[in-house]
């Protein structure tokens, strides 16, 4: 971008493909990882264990729940406050108020962008990540999914469970 117009800036920021997106949703590593990775900074991801470090929740550890690249924004699991409304809602965090404690080094592409930056991942740590982010994946789909009081199948969605009983059951539809 070569305008210095802050109109122009707002509208490419707003207009901003979701690769460049996921790059400023990024937050610092803590000292140590800097270290052993070899990098500054890495993109945030859902599974990170993170540490807020300014704001209203500061000094809470928590994973990430869900990141948000329309908005920007970093909402975590555990860290919950009440709303107006007197709902409990999990707040949104920009994510330079956050510095990654444990990364969610699973995905092979963030392994990738770790080796490019000259950093290295103990094969120890890749596989022990894969099997909690396995272990994690099983445990989310059993407690928020549709059960099926037939067979015990879990579907992640109403839709889901009753396409299987109409093709797996079809009795039961009658």
């Amino acid at each position: 971008m070569k305008s210095k117009k802050p109109k122009k800036q707002r509208k490419e920021a707003a207009m901003a493909p979701n690769h460049t997106r996921q790059k400023k949703v990024a937050a610092v590593l803590e000292p140590d990882l800097r270290k052993e990775l070899g990098r500054r900074n890495l993109p945030l991801r859902s599974g990170d264990k993170v540490k807020v470090m300014r704001g209203d929740f500061s000094g809470t550890e928590d994973k990430i729940h869900s990141v948000n690249l329309k908005k920007l924004k970093v909402t975590l699991e555990d860290l919950k406050k009440e709303n107006v409304g007197g709902m409990e809602v999990r707040p949104k965090i920009d994510p330079s108020n956050l510095m990654i404690i444990e990364p969610n080094l699973s995905d092979e592409k963030r392994g990738k962008i770790v080796k490019r930056s000259g950093g290295e991942i103990s094969e120890e740590l890749k596989h022990e990540k894969k099997e909690e982010r396995m272990e994690e994946e099983t445990k989310e789909t059993e407690e928020r999914g549709f059960k099926c009081e037939i067979c015990g199948d879990t579907f992640d969605s109403k839709r889901g469970l009753s396409i299987h009983k109409g093709k797996a059951h079809p009795d039961y539809m009658k």
